[in-house]
This record gives C-alpha cells, sequence and structure tokens, in this order.
C-alpha cells in the first residue's frame, strides 16, 4: 500500500500579508478573492496593499454567497474571473474558507486560506462541511488536498469578537481528548500515529495560554500567549485532522453536541466548541481521566466555558435523554475502545454534576 501526504504551509504575525507575492507567485500570476463581507472588510485592504507592485493581479473580489453550500460553490465555479484565476484566496471563517475550498478543488486550482477569525482549523484542513440552502447540515466534502499556504494575521483576529476565539477554544480541545481516545488499542500507521501524538498540541497551550490570549483578544491586543492559541486552534488541530483516519477525528465530546442540537431553538444561542468543551468533561468523566478532568475543568472556568448541564440551558432529565438517545446513535461513537452505553452517559453525566457541586 502507498499513500501521500500533504501539509499545508503557513505565515503568521501582524503583517503575514505582506509575504503574498513571495510565496505566491510561483503558481501563477491572477487571483480570485473570495470571502465574507466582514471578513473583507477586514482583510481586502491589506491583502491588496500586499499585491500592489508585484506580478500578481487580483481580478475580482467575491463574496461566498452567505454559506457554505453546493449552489454557491457552483455560481462561483462559473464565474469568469474564477475561471480565468491561476489561484484562489479564501477569506474569513469556516464556511467562507470551505466554500472556496470546494471551488478550487473541484477546479484544480490551487488556494490560499486567510482566516479572520480563530474558531475552526478549516483554514489548515482539505475536508469542507457543506449545508442545504436552509442552513442544515448536509455532509462532509472529503479531500486529502489543504491549502497551499495559510496567511495568518494576528492583528485582525485580535480585532475580532473575542467570542470567537472563545468558542475556537472549546472545539479545539477535543481534538486531543477524541483522537487519542478514539484510536486507543489500534495499531497505528506512521501518518495516525503522527497526528494522535501531535494532538497534545491542541491542548497544552490552550490551557497554558488560553486565559491570556482571551483577555488579549478581548482589548484587541496581540502577544505570545494570543499567537500560540491561534497557532492551536488553526494549525496544530488542521494538522491532526489532515493526518488522522476519520474515525480518530472525533468520538463523545462531539456525539454530545449533536445530541444537544435535537433540543432545537433552545441550544441556538450555545456555539458548537462551547457545546463540545462540555462534552470534553463528559468524555473525561466517563473514560476516569480524574487528573485530566480536575484540569480541563479548571481551564473552562477560569474561560467560561461551561462545565454543567446548567450552563447550557439544559434544566430537565426529558432534555437529557433527549441529548443522550440522539449522542448515542452517532458516527462519533462506533470507533471507540469500548461500547459506550446511554446508561453510562447519562451516568458520567450526573457524576460530572456531582463533581460541580464538589468545586463549588
Amino acid at each position: 500500500m502507498s499513500y501521500t501526504i500533504l501539509f499545508p504551509n503557513y505565515t503568521i504575525g501582524e503583517d503575514a500579508f505582506t509575504e503574498i507575492p513571495n510565496v505566491c507567485r510561483q503558481y501563477g500570476k491572477k487571483i480570485a478573492v473570495i470571502g465574507g463581507k466582514t471578513a473583507l472588510s477586514k482583510a481586502q485592504a491589506e491583502i491588496e496593499a500586499a499585491v500592489k507592485g508585484s506580478d500578481l493581479e487580483i481580478l475580482d473580489v467575491l463574496w461566498y454567497g452567505g454559506d457554505a453550500t453546493l449552489e454557491h460553490v457552483e455560481e462561483l465555479k462559473n464565474n469568469k474571473a474564477v475561471q480565468e484565476a491561476d489561484m484562489l484566496f479564501g477569506v474569513g471563517g469556516g464556511r467562507a474558507i470551505d466554500t472556496c475550498k470546494m471551488v478550487a478543488h473541484d477546479l484544480k486550482k490551487p488556494f490560499f486560506t486567510f482566516p479572520t477569525i480563530a474558531s475552526t482549523c478549516a483554514a489548515c484542513t482539505g475536508v469542507a462541511v457543506y449545508y442545504y440552502p436552509n442552513g442544515e447540515f448536509r455532509d462532509l466534502y472529503l479531500s486529502d488536498i489543504p491549502t497551499n499556504h495559510i496567511f495568518i494575521s494576528t492583528k485582525i483576529i485580535a480585532e475580532a469578537p473575542e467570542v470567537y476565539l472563545w468558542a475556537g477554544i472549546g472545539d479545539t480541545l477535543a481534538k486531543h481528548y477524541e483522537s487519542v481516545f478514539s484510536s486507543r488499542n489500534d495499531e497505528l500507521e506512521h501518518f495516525n500515529a503522527l497526528g494522535v501524538n501531535i494532538s497534545a498540541m491542541s491542548a497544552d497551550p490552550l490551557v497554558k495560554y488560553g486565559e491570556k490570549a482571551m483577555a488579549d483578544c478581548k482589548e484587541n491586543q496581540t502577544s505570545f500567549a494570543l499567537e500560540q492559541a491561534i497557532l492551536a486552534i488553526i494549525v496544530s488541530t488542521g494538522l491532526v485532522s489532515n493526518l488522522v483516519i476519520n474515525d480518530y477525528n472525533s468520538a463523545l465530546a462531539h456525539s454530545i453536541y449533536y445530541g444537544a442540537t435535537a433540543l432545537g431553538e433552545a441550544m441556538e444561542k450555545h456555539l458548537h466548541g462551547e457545546i463540545v468543551s462540555y462534552g470534553v468533561l463528559v468524555l473525561l468523566t466517563l473514560d476516569k481521566q480524574t487528573s485530566e478532568l480536575e484540569r480541563i475543568f479548571k481551564f473552562n472556568k477560569s474561560i467560561g466555558l461551561p462545565t454543567k448541564l446548567a450552563d447550557l440551558d439544559i434544566t430537565t432529565m426529558d432534555e437529557l435523554d433527549i441529548v443522550i438517545n440522539k449522542a448515542k446513535d452517532t458516527q462519533d461513537l462506533v470507533h471507540v475502545p469500548y461500547e459506550i452505553t446511554k446508561d453510562m452517559i447519562r451516568e458520567a453525566v450526573l457524576t460530572l454534576e456531582d463533581y460541580n457541586k464538589k468545586m463549588a
């Protein structure tokens, strides 16, 4: 058997965009920029300034459509500037970047990502998530080809609302605990072993620097701590996602999130990463990882991530049962080191509730 692993490169810093000509000139001259409206308002001028005076030319700057849908992908694929471009720039959050990513993959064009918030690892991965036009999750767009280069402006991310960083931290923590848990007892090939082993870089820097990073982002200040948090969220987690098979990319923490979505509108005010961070605590409780539970519980408390059901506005056993029933049916619990039953999840949740009371 043979396989190919592709890695993205990245530039990070307040003036990261100045490297665009040096990095991109080898891929051609013509660029189509695709992004979100807010993201483009923050990044477009800097991208244009970086390109000015070089051999590169921006053919057009296009709105991605507002959501990552196949319909928007097709519309962009038929755009004249996109068809004529040698390369595509994806600017914004996960959905804008994923839209650009799918367009680039379909047209077989090199693409470059410009994350304007640190909430997901979308800027680093080859995989995209896409939705129905009504916003409902549709499917994953699976590809092993990541971005050619990530341009990470710490200045732009520092000036974004800190809630995105907060949710990004919550989601990123899960990558380590879920990949290690779901791959336990398996004989791992080099690429899987590499991904699982570097996953610690998705957790340890956040626990160490996360609280300071949040404070700095709230003040719109770049800092070493913020940079470490950004790299954990975008790069470390993205590399793990690129390396490991899908079985190791999620487990109980994400199944708890999908379970919570079964509560409908009641969960709409809670962010994905927020709910996943609570799911990490449930996983650690169920798996009896006592020291890690204590560590992550304290960290969640330090930045206001949820630690108990009430933090997610889940107040009745009926609601909890809805969450557990949905969580148990997800694919996230298919490849785990031992069978996880509904009773085990319920016991872990209730044990975590008691732990909260003990730590109050």
